[in-house]
């Protein structure tokens, strides 16, 4: 496979310090014995010039040699039993078919200490695995509270997520409303959100009305189209099975058969927020995404309709809520630690 890369002290990669219990804690050595039976997956598992490997062991702080399809890790015991745990998982998610990148691991490196982590792949017919199937790709979690996260928008009517940006809140909701549409479990898919910047005042734009709401929507289409194949997104939009259109225009509407996502939710008004969610009809499923601390309602002294919603809705029956922090972050590393620079550490 080539020359392996040498291993790194990167602070921004530096062992969990759980995996040894604390700095205060005598650590006890071990090391365990793997092997893998589908030698045609090795490549993929090991990455090139051995890259996985090499990320196991900066992460977790432990030396994995590999010969063949025989792995051995050393190290600290607990971080040993993570790194065992992970190198099974990753192999697991390739032999189904499953996407493995440098994301992936850092995720699955991240969900290590999680008692959840058995079960994403693995399952027995009680507790089948989690994961979100679309055209393009087969979606698993990538942190602890996305795992509660997927199970919400599989079982409630309503599902408030709230968070900063890159935890998969919008992404996650997407894939599960493409997974349902394809299934025919709802017939519609109905994306939304409230076009701020230009305070729903869009005349003044130019082109259409499709032209005017486009550029506020954009998040919503990328999730699309890395869900389902771009000609077949354009053809459902045509037919009006995917609809896309900001919070204005579902006044007055009942939106029965439908799965109905509300992105950038913190920028509704208390009005606005009513309007919506009385929108809610049969057979039906709804999610409600924002981040509670990016707040741009012009005016700056009226009430988020998101926060309004949750302190009045949080408890009631039919209603998740499910919240992220910057440790949720799944975009790159530094995507985590900019969130945490300007929201404080991560408790």
């Amino acid at each position: 496979m080539g020359r392996r890369p040498t291993r790194t002290a990167d602070p921004a990669f530096s062992p969990d310090p759980r995996s040894t219990g604390g700095p205060n804690r005598e650590t006890r050595r071990a090391k365990v014995d793997m092997e893998f039976d589908n030698q045609s997956l090795l490549v993929p598992l090991f990455g090139q010039f051995d890259a996985n490997l090499v990320q196991v062991e900066n992460r977790l702080g432990v030396f994995i040699s590999a010969r063949g399809d025989h792995v051995q890790i050393e190290g600290p015991e607990d971080s040993v039993a993570r790194a065992r745990d992970v190198l099974q998982t990753m192999y697991d998610r390739l032999a189904l078919g499953q996407d493995l990148d440098a994301g992936a691991i850092e995720a699955l490196i991240g969900m290590s200490n999680e008692p959840t982590l058995d079960g994403i792949v693995n399952a027995d017919a009680q507790t089948p695995p989690i994961m979100i199937r679309t055209r393009r790709k087969t979606i698993v979690p990538r942190s602890a509270t996305q795992i509660s996260y997927m199970r919400s928008l599989s079982r409630d009517d309503i599902i408030f997520a709230l968070g900063p940006a890159g935890t998969g809140k919008t992404y996650l909701a997407v894939a599960q409303a493409v997974s349902q549409l394809i299934t025919g479990s709802v017939q519609r898919l109905i994306l939304s959100r409230p076009a701020v910047e230009a305070g729903e005042k869009l005349g003044f734009l130019p082109g259409d009305m499709k032209d005017k709401v486009d550029p506020y929507l954009r998040p919503l289409y990328d999730a699309l189209y890395d869900c389902m194949p771009p000609e077949q997104v354009e053809r459902r939009i045509e037919s009006g099975e995917i609809e896309i259109a900001p919070i204005a225009f579902m006044r007055g509407r009942t939106l029965a058969d439908s799965f109905i996502i509300l992105d950038e939710a913190q920028n509704t008004t208390r009005e606005q927020m009513k309007m919506f969610l009385t929108r809610f009809g049969q057979n039906s499923r709804m999610v409600i995404c924002g981040d509670p601390k990016q707040v741009d309602i012009p005016g700056g002294d009226r009430m988020s309709g998101l926060a309004d919603a949750v302190d009045k809705l949080e408890d009631v029956d039919g209603f998740g809520t499910i919240r992220f922090s910057a440790a949720d972050v799944v975009r790159h590393p530094i995507v985590g630690r900019i969130v945490e620079a300007y929201e404080g550490p991560v408790e």
